[in-house]
This record gives C-alpha cells, sequence and structure tokens, in this order.
C-alpha cells in the first residue's frame, strides 16, 4: 500500500498564539517500504504519523493510501496498526490476551482470533510468552508484544512512533533489527518515527528529514549522508557530527583561512564549509596544518581531536585508520577528501557545492 501526503499542514492554535506543527508537506512513500521519520524534537513527525493514523486532524492537505483518500476516515477505517513509544499494553492481561484484543473488538471467529495470535507471536519471537502478564517481560518483549498486537489486524500500514527510545542500548539495537526482520517478511508499508539517525539509517529504506514542521530530504539513507541539500541535514546526520568551518571563494579556489583546500567553480563568496569526520587525510602533501590535541582508539579507527587552526577556541575532530603514526601535542599537515567536503551558502545554508 503506498501513501501519499498532499500539501499536508496542521496548525495547533490558542487565543494567543498558533504553532505550525507540519507545514505543506508533501511525501511519497512507496508500497512495501520501510520509511524513516528523521528530526529533532519538535520537528512534526509524530504529528504527520498521527495524521496519517487518523488521531489527528489535518488543517488542510490530504492523505491517500493508494488512490483512496482516507483524510476524513476515521482511525478503524483505515486499515493501520500504530505502535506507540510507552507499548500501551493492559496490566491486567496475559500477552495472548493483549494480542487477540484488536481481533476480539472486529468480531472475528475464536479459531481465527486463535490461529492469527500463534502466527503473530511466532513472527516476532515471544511464542513461549503468551502466559505471561507484561509486568513478567523484559522491555524488548513488551514492545514485542505491542507489534505483534499491530499485526494482528493484517494492517495495510504499520506506523511506529518512537518504539525504541525506552529501551537501553542492547535492546534497542536488537529490537530494531527484529523490526527490520518481521518488516521485510511481511512487505508491509513501514514509516518509523525516531530521532535518532543512527536508527534511521540503519533499518529504513528511505529516511525523510524534518526540520520545524518542513520536509528537509528524502532520500536513501546513504544517498542523504552522501549528498546532504543545506547544512542543517549535514549536520543532523553523521557520528562523530560532521566539522564546520567558515571559508570563502576566491579566483576559483575553496579556502579556510590561508589553505587552500580545494578548487571550485563559484563566484567569489564568503561560505560555509563541511567535511565530514572521515574526509582527512594525514599527509605530507597536506594543504591544511593543524594541532593535534588528543587522540582515541576505537577498534580499527582513530578518533583525533584537533585545534581549529582558525579559532583556537574550538576544536574539530576527524577519523583515520589506527595504524597511521600520529602523536597527541603535535602538528600534522591534512589533506581533504573531495567527495567529503561540502560547500553552503553562508546565509540560505543550502547546499552549493
Amino acid at each position: 500500500m503506498d501513501i501519499r501526503l498532499v500539501n499536508l499542514t496542521k496548525i495547533f492554535a490558542d487565543k494567543n498564539s498558533e504553532v505550525r506543527a507540519v507545514d505543506n508537506l508533501n511525501i511519497d512513500i512507496p508500497s512495501g517500504k520501510l520509511i524513516g521519520l528523521l528530526g529533532p524534537s519538535g520537528c512534526g513527525k509524530s504529528t504527520t504519523l498521527y495524521m496519517i493514523a487518523g488521531l489527528h486532524e489535518p488543517s488542510s492537505g490530504q492523505i491517500f493510501f493508494g488512490d483512496e483518500d482516507v483524510t476524513a476516515l476515521p482511525p478503524e477505517r483505515r486499515g493501520i496498526g500504530l505502535v506507540f513509544q510507552n507499548y500501551a499494553l493492559y496490566p491486567h492481561m496475559t500477552v495472548r490476551q493483549n494480542i487477540m484484543f484488536p481481533l476480539q473488538n472486529m468480531k472475528l471467529e475464536k479459531d481465527v482470533i486463535a490461529a492469527r495470535t500463534i502466527k503473530y507471536a511466532r513472527l516476532v519471537g515471544i511464542e513461549e510468552l503468551l502466559d505471561r502478564k507484561p509486568k513478567q517481560l523484559s522491555g524488548g518483549q513488551q514492545q514485542r508484544v505491542a507489534i505483534a498486537r499491530a499485526l494482528v489486524k493484517e494492517p495495510k500500514v504499520l506506523l511506529l512512533d518512537e518504539p525504541l527510545s525506552n529501551l537501553d542500548a542492547r535492546l534497542r539495537l536488537q529490537t530494531r533489527e527484529e523490526i527490520r526482520r518481521i518488516q521485510r517478511e511481511t512487505g508491509i508499508t513501514t514509516i518509523f518515527v525516531t530521532h535518532d539517525q543512527e536508527e534511521a539509517m540503519s533499518i529504513s529504506d528511505e529516511i525523510v528529514v524534518m526540520k520545524f514542521g518542513l520536509e528537509q530530504q528524502t532520500d536513501a539513507p546513504q544517498k542523504v549522508y552522501d549528498n546532504p541539500k543545506n547544512l542543517f541535514v549535514a549536520k543532523f546526520l553523521g557520528t562523530p557530527p560532521i566539522n564546520v568551518f567558515s571559508g570563502y571563494v576566491h579566483d576559483g579556489g575553496l579556502f579556510i583561512g590561508e589553505d587552500r583546500i580545494g578548487d571550485t567553480n563559484l563566484s567569489d563568496q564568503e561560505v560555509t564549509i563541511g567535511i565530514r569526520p572521515e574526509g582527512f587525510e594525514v599527509s605530507e602533501e597536506g594543504i591544511m596544518n593543524i594541532h593535534v590535541k588528543q587522540i582515541e582508539r576505537i577498534g580499527r579507527d582513530m578518533s583525533v581531536i584537533a585545534v581549529n587552526p582558525f579559532s583556537e577556541k574550538d576544536t574539530f575532530r576527524f577519523i583515520i585508520e589506527s595504524d597511521v603514526e600520529l602523536q597527541e601535542n603535535t602538528d600534522v599537515k591534512v589533506l581533504i577528501k573531495p567527495r567529503k567536503c561540502f560547500v553552503f551558502h553562508k546565509v540560505t545554508e543550502e547546499r552549493l557545492q
């Protein structure tokens, strides 16, 4: 089931003010894909999800499931499964009863209810837990119950609202792998809301990066990382984050301070330059001189904290292979990898190169 959002807008207003939580959003979500809605808190991603679910009424715009306009349909008629951040399980019911509950409301036959309950409990790996109460389960197991309860209705669309945020690091990793497996096995169109860029990039077919209710960029995760449309997207994706410098263009050269770090066909102007942490290479032929302040070894790589040569109060971080000979409190020369270096307009912050 493909989903289209057409000029979708949501305004929350009171007597004194209004907040445009989602602003003229246009997104096409392909059938059978897992799409991540990604952005900082307050960017409108959960509001968008709730409008798709039918829990929030749009101020304007339309929502299509396939060719059907569902904008005015109540949630129970949309064919959606919704998983909340806090699981929302009934504590007095067993796992089996929690999963069965939506089907009982649908007035299905008892044998159909029993068969589906077993099917989806097995799919999410909790078949042996069916007779336990939620308080007897770990956070990851409770989230699996919530997913099974959403899937048991065999919905057209699965909606996940920050489903991993209450889990510890190990369980987050395990559960996101399970969500990806389940989505692939069922082939259900899935929308996954998160503020965690690592989560979104690891399991999504495409990500939609949002800011202040506006879509910033939509594409495959690696493509967004490699080709950010603006400085916000470049800064939001990546761990460690992208390094940002003030620079300028002069006579076909791209400069940071006195160092010409590359060539460009842009006109002379002040710009903002972003360089990914993996975009530096230590070399005797280097064109930037930097002072190494601290070195952290992380497996095969070495994370280097260096003093910004043009603002000694600031530092920046880059990553190189651990076999490079480098010492703390020394000066080194570095080259800049062109494909890891981006140029942005000084005012609009849109990508120029």
